[in-house]
């Protein structure tokens, strides 16, 4: 069967620095991704490398069959990505569902970037693993009753140990996204992925950006988080 899912992001900026932040690497760093040794080398690949461009349309192909669409709408942007269908890329199958969550999360961080953050300089971190026997992982944060209030609904809560609040910024079929105030007005997105044909085992990702936190903030950030979700949520492999 022929799966073609389709994520749709409407953005308050102007079309023009919409296409901008998906077409220069400066601006892209800011928002695809996270920290990583790689991610240069994965900007160079998804964006400049294996793509199609039609800059006057404002339309560009990525991934192999990958569609992203940039287009006004009122006052703002819309951007929509349409996946290849399953098969495109075999290799790829198993991790067909993890690749379009994560451009759900990419697409969200580039409206952040954009509406939120255009001059901050962010650090992200990212983890992931396995949730079979383990914890729903939106209870296990504590997120039940905000993942059901809807975006621009204020929040406080406990996070892993940190109390922060701020408000929820998206909520997709997977994803939970929340602006937090203790990260120099950050951005955390918690995502369910799950179980599919190929990939039979659910996972469970977090991503963490952070804005203005010195070198001993984020680490304890990043130390805390490393250690709340590795007893909870391993990767694969790491039971053993």
């Amino acid at each position: 069967m022929t799966e073609t899912p389709r994520i749709q992001v409407t953005i308050a900026a102007p079309v023009d620095e919409v296409w901008r932040a998906l077409r220069e690497k400066d601006r892209i760093r800011h928002w695809h991704g996270w920290d990583s040794p790689g991610l240069d080398d994965e900007i160079d690949l998804i964006y400049f490398q294996s793509f199609t461009e039609d800059a006057h349309a404002r339309t560009l192909g990525v991934q192999e069959g990958d569609q992203i669409v940039v287009e006004p709408d009122g006052d703002g942007t819309r951007v929509t990505l349409t996946r290849a269908p399953r098969g495109v890329s075999p290799e790829w199958d198993a991790y067909y569902d993890d690749i379009t969550e994560g451009w759900t999360t990419f697409l969200q961080q580039l409206r952040f970037y954009l509406e939120r953050q255009p001059d901050g300089s962010r650090r992200t971190a990212f983890f992931a693993g396995t949730t079979t026997g383990a914890p729903e992982l939106l209870g296990e944060l504590g997120l039940d009753a905000v993942a059901g209030a809807p975006p621009g609904s204020a929040y406080r809560v406990t996070l892993a140990g940190q109390d922060v609040g701020g408000t929820v910024w998206f909520r997709s079929a997977h994803q939970l996204g929340l602006t937090v105030d203790g990260w120099g007005e950050g951005l955390l997105v918690v995502a369910f992925v799950p179980p599919g044909a190929e990939k039979p085992e659910r996972s469970a990702m977090a991503v963490l950006s952070t804005f203005g936190l010195d070198d001993a903030a984020y680490a304890e950030l990043t130390d805390r988080w490393a250690a709340w979700w590795g007893e909870r949520y391993p990767a694969p492999g790491a039971e053993a």
